[in-house]
């Protein structure tokens, strides 16, 4: 396993506690690796939708982009930041899910004459479309601007679960790994095989409450298959700071899930109703969180709709 130094690791933590008052700084806790933390917030106008990890690879061709941001300013911002780094072109930007504060970024990276490829799951096409119409009301309600439709930029390259891509930057390999449903239904991690860097998008969240919108028993699934992953010395999370402990850096996020699941179905054997389930289920376990007030709720409606079905 690759280690890194306990200088950058403090570095990046350092860095993801004042991402609050400059999300757009980026810094650098591993050679090559460029992380832009996002606010611990909900998304919004107010921090300009700058609320989850952004990131960039840098190989010795061309750059890899990694979630460029929850806005097209974010996603402006992002470009600017490769820009100071290196005059390398930007070959890939790669989603790994379609979230708006994800994803909104990518049509700061989109047209030109040399545009780069776009990738993703094979279902992220379809889960777009399927939100384009509630992102265009957030972005409106919170932004006052309607998006463009060359705003939802598509994937020219997709992954499925089973059959990873392997991308070069040169001297630098990117795996792009696709995964059953779990946060989402078409998330995928990327590791960079030089510096061992996992970037989990929101398959991991740290400090900031789990969402689930997937399915919470799949993502238990992919958290213990994650597990199996040897060759990791940093994980960059979807939301808060890297963590150089592995599998370690898993761990609240499991104990959340599992109590939500454990205490959902206690909930539906008991014959609670859902209502009831709603103000009951998970409040310890959520209650460690940043933004259990505005998630844990709809985390228990997703938790009981799914596992009704097993009683």
């Amino acid at each position: 396993m690759k280690t890194l130094s306990a200088c950058a690791l403090l570095f990046a933590a350092a860095a993801a506690a004042l991402a609050a008052d400059e999300p757009s700084k980026t810094v650098s806790p591993a050679p090559g690796i460029h992380v832009r933390y996002g606010a611990q917030d909900v998304w919004s106008a107010r921090n300009g939708g700058r609320v989850a990890n952004a990131a960039f690879v840098v190989g010795e061709r061309c750059v890899a982009v990694i979630d460029p941001g929850g806005s097209v300013q974010a996603g402006r911002e992002l470009r600017a930041g490769v820009r100071a780094v290196t005059p390398l072109p930007v070959c890939y930007v790669i989603d790994t899910h379609a979230h708006l504060d994800h994803a909104l970024g990518n049509a700061a990276f989109a047209g030109g004459d040399a545009p780069p490829a776009f990738v993703a799951s094979g279902k992220y096409a379809a889960s777009l479309q399927a939100r384009e119409r509630h992102i265009a009301a957030a972005v409106e309600r919170e932004f006052g601007e309607r998006l463009d439709p060359s705003a939802f930029v598509r994937p020219t390259l997709t992954v499925s679960p089973g059959a990873p891509l392997e991308l070069d930057l040169g001297g630098r390999r990117l795996r792009v790994q696709a995964w059953p449903t779990a946060h989402t239904d078409h998330d995928v991690t990327v590791h960079d095989g030089r510096t061992g860097t996992l970037f989990l998008g929101d398959l991991l969240f740290v400090g900031h409450l789990p969402v689930v919108d997937g399915s919470l028993r799949g993502w238990l699934k992919t958290l213990a298959a994650l597990r199996e992953h040897r060759d990791v010395a940093l994980a960059v999370p979807g939301h808060g700071p890297a963590s150089a402990e592995w599998p370690g850096a898993l761990d609240a996020q499991q104990r959340y899930l599992e109590a939500l699941q454990r205490e959902t179905r206690a909930a539906l054997q008991s014959r609670r109703t859902i209502q009831q389930a709603v103000e009951t289920v998970g409040r310890e376990a959520a209650s460690a969180w940043l933004l259990a007030d505005e998630f844990h709720k709809r985390n228990v409606t997703a938790a009981y709709a799914e596992l009704e079905w097993d009683e």
